[in-house]
């Protein structure tokens, strides 16, 4: 099924857009890529599209063209109807209680914009009024997402954060706050933090084209990344922290 044809099926999705569905087309290229089934250079090969165009597509500093998306679906074996129906899901896929929020690997807070029931490990309940009078700040393909999940910190993470979290804590993830303006005016906020294919819990800031990971405990050292190719540093928020459940 093609573009054109297609864009009809979406204008029955009054909440879906063009923007979206191509950040949907964009995950799903990523998540092949984190897995090992596709590499830059081959989907280059097989759509005859650049590598540096597809790098850009990647890194969400350009979009693709009709044709040049085209070329990508048939080359994947995607319909662009999965796009729209897998995307469109997030805002019609409402938890069965407003409070339920589900805990996730770290792959899936990364990656994946509607979290299925196969992929929530656990639930836990958390107060309904603290995720309704939750602030959001980030792109408008992000806004698609759903939007709260939760995901344990590893005990060799936690170190560095203590005693504000402890081994094996469950933090709360608001996915859609993925910006570095203080969400408290003078407190740094605290974020999950892609770093390879793991989250780290850490105060980030961007400096100097480098995110700079800040510890709770001064006795370990800053952690600085460097970006690759102008690479947009909220690409690497999975979202802010809203809250810590440490084991008791």
């Amino acid at each position: 099924m093609g573009i054109v044809r297609c864009l009809l099926l979406v204008a029955n999705f009054p909440r879906m857009n063009f923007t979206q569905l191509q950040e949907r087309l964009r995950l799903e290229l990523q998540r092949r890529i984190q897995r090992g089934s596709l590499t830059v250079s081959l989907l280059a090969r097989q759509t005859g599209l650049g590598q540096a165009h597809l790098s850009n597509f990647l890194h969400s500093r350009r979009q693709l063209s009709l044709e040049a998306m085209d070329r990508v679906l048939a080359a994947q074996h995607l319909l662009l109807l999965d796009l729209v129906v897998s995307a469109t899901r997030v805002a019609s896929a409402a938890p069965e209680e407003s409070n339920s929020v589900p805990v996730v690997s770290h792959g899936a807070a990364v990656f994946e914009p509607i979290i299925r029931a196969s992929l929530a490990q656990a639930v836990i309940r958390v107060p309904g009024a603290m995720l309704e009078a939750a602030r959001s700040r980030t792109t408008s393909a992000r806004r698609a997402w759903q939007r709260f999940v939760a995901v344990r910190v590893p005990a060799d993470d936690a170190p560095p954060m203590e005693p504000l979290v402890f081994p094996d804590a469950i933090a709360l993830v608001d996915r859609h706050y993925t910006s570095f303006a203080p969400y408290r005016l003078g407190r740094m906020n605290l974020y999950a933090v892609r770093v390879g294919a793991h989250l780290t819990f850490r105060y980030a800031e961007f400096l100097a084209n480098r995110l700079v990971l800040r510890p709770y405990n001064i006795g370990f050292p800053l952690e600085l990344i460097e970006l690759e190719n102008d690479r947009p540093p909220n690409e690497l928020l999975a979202g802010r922290i809203l809250m810590i459940l440490n084991e008791p």
